[in-house]
């Protein structure tokens, strides 16, 4: 019997496929729409590095000279805007829980007083920890401006005894810190958190429309059709339908690594083709991941509702919001399932601290062991194209 090549074989599933991404919006939009929604918004969020002006109130008891020149200087600070000066504490704390400050900066009465007279004030300060970042950057513009009042008044006391500069200095910052963060060293959260987050929702979207167009077969009942045209043999059935997705997203993959470390000038200390290889290996090791979720849940509700839970949870375990090392020896181990995991390793070894390739190999071959995952669930999915009918 012989077959017409251009009705069968993986280039005439591939046509298929294309005609079917070509005539529904949602392919449209889930491969192109909301991948570039994602870059624009938040690289326009995070455009300033990090969250600026945030409200604080000041309670000011003491109200005097040095007082207010604490609190213009605090006001100062990038992070930081004073936006409330209220006359007593209980009227900050109430701000504060309706959400309108995320700190209070208290100067009590008789601060200038007492600090000019050799004694210890106390300058308070509070932050609300359920906002975590807002709180932490507070927190830190706070802190610092106290300890700076604390250097300015034993300057004036130095000064006032007639001591020198130098012995001074020495007694109010008897040790200099010498910092050197690495790897992102104008800790800006946009270079933090979008060359994680945003190869993280390209492999959300790449779980979603490998589910979807094999789980549709199942749906539409053209299944049996799909596999005839590779003539019953799986691998090319899927080879074919997927290479166009391959395609689309791994352009769509580059195109954000292009924003990312061409148009945002992000660190990339190993250039292009580390981070591009990575890309290529996250978005075929994602359709593997796919194809396994559909093959163990083979309806389409189930199947896009694994992939949501899986590729949602990706964000939490991959390691760039918690440290994998600080979770549980459990989940530690099951941080290793996910494929981002694997490329925000390869990212932070290649992009930022510009190691030499070979000692990222393990996680280039981590990724490329995904693709062992259809061939094991290879004859379920099999069965369910053949045998099983869709129940709306």
């Amino acid at each position: 019997m012989s077959f017409d090549v251009r009705k069968y074989g993986v280039r005439a599933i591939a046509v298929r496929e294309i005609k079917r991404m070509l005539s529904h919006r949602l392919y449209f939009f889930c491969m192109l729409v909301a991948p570039a929604i994602s870059v624009v918004f938040f690289l326009s969020l995070m455009r300033e590095g990090l969250p600026t002006n945030l409200p604080v109130a000041i309670v000011d008891l003491d109200n005097t000279a040095n007082s207010r020149n604490l609190v213009r200087q605090l006001d100062a600070f990038t992070q930081t805007k004073v936006v409330l000066s209220a006359t007593s504490f209980t009227e900050a704390r109430m701000a504060m829980q309706r959400g309108e400050v995320y700190g209070i900066y208290f100067i009590p009465r008789g601060f200038s007083e007492e600090a000019t007279s050799g004694k210890q004030p106390q300058l308070s300060f509070y932050t609300n920890g359920t906002y975590l970042i807002a709180a932490s950057l507070l927190f830190r513009d706070m802190k610092t401006m106290s300890v700076l009042a604390g250097g300015s008044v034993g300057l004036q006391l130095g000064t006032a005894h007639g001591l020198p500069l130098s012995q001074i200095m020495g007694q109010i910052q008897p040790i200099v810190i010498d910092t050197h963060p690495v790897g992102n060293p104008w800790l800006n959260y946009s270079v933090y958190l979008n060359n994680t987050i945003l190869p993280g929702i390209l492999q959300l979207m790449v779980f979603l429309m490998t589910v979807y167009c094999i789980g549709v077969e199942i749906k539409w009942d053209s299944a049996r059709q799909w596999l005839d045209m590779s003539r019953g043999v799986l691998w090319k059935a899927l080879v074919g339908k997927l290479i166009p997705y391959t395609v689309v997203f791994t352009i769509v993959g580059f195109m954000i690594c292009a924003v990312l470390y061409g148009f945002s000038s992000f660190p990339l200390e190993s250039g292009w083709f580390p981070i591009l290889s990575a890309v290529f290996l996250l978005v075929i090791a994602s359709q593997a991941v796919g194809i396994f979720m559909i093959s163990v849940l083979p309806t389409l509700r189930l199947g896009l509702s694994f992939a949501c839970l899986f590729g949602m949870i990706s964000f939490s375990i991959v390691g760039f919001s918690f440290p994998v090392l600080g979770m549980h020896p459990t989940l530690q181990a099951l941080s290793q399932l996910f494929p981002l995991r694997h490329y925000f390793l390869i990212y932070v070894d290649q992009a930022l601290n510009g190691r030499d390739l070979y000692y990222s190999l393990t996680q280039y071959s981590m990724l490329l062991g995904f693709l062992i995952l259809p061939f094991l669930t290879g004859k379920n999915l099999k069965k369910a194209l053949l045998c099983m009918k869709y129940i709306p």
